[in-house]
């Protein structure tokens, strides 16, 4: 596969903006993710993901990642910056090593991932930037815990 420079995109706004962020309740504890997709066009597409039972924040954001790089490459997303706010997943991505033995299975699975796209970016940014997806990850936490609730109350 040939890969795209910067350069030989022919419209920035081909490049689909993808925000991702995972939460924990607790370590470990109810852990769910979020994707905020701006496709440039006026058109958002937002996906909370519940996880389950993970083990820190840090393994919710891993797994956030992996789950919107599979839902950017089911969209047919070619061109892609995926935004973070996690500099752990952020450097692991730019640097294709992280140290945590817990961590490298996602890892793996990313890397083959990043290099289906013609052109990927990931970016670090700052909480208050990460909004959309942070609310999304909360939110499947909150369906989790009223699940739960509700099936212990049926109990």
């Amino acid at each position: 596969m040939t890969k795209l420079s910067l350069y030989e995109v022919e419209d920035v706004t081909d490049v689909i903006e993808i925000s991702f962020d995972g939460a924990a309740i607790s370590n470990p504890g109810l852990a769910g993710g979020g994707i905020y997709i701006n496709e440039g066009n006026g058109k958002e597409i937002r996906r909370s993901l519940p996880f389950g039972v993970l083990t820190s924040n840090h393994e919710a954001e891993f797994a956030a990642c992996v789950a919107a790089m599979h839902y950017a490459l089911e969209m047919g997303y070619r061109t892609v910056s995926f935004r973070t706010d996690s500099q752990l997943v952020n450097e692991a991505i730019e640097k294709r090593h992280v140290k945590n033995e817990q961590f490298i299975p996602y890892l793996n699975e990313a890397l083959p991932l990043v290099d289906r796209f013609d052109l990927f970016f990931c970016k670090w940014i700052p909480d208050k930037q990460n909004k959309n997806a942070d609310a999304l990850a909360r939110l499947a936490i909150q369906k989790q815990m009223r699940a739960k609730q509700k099936k212990e109350a049926d109990s």
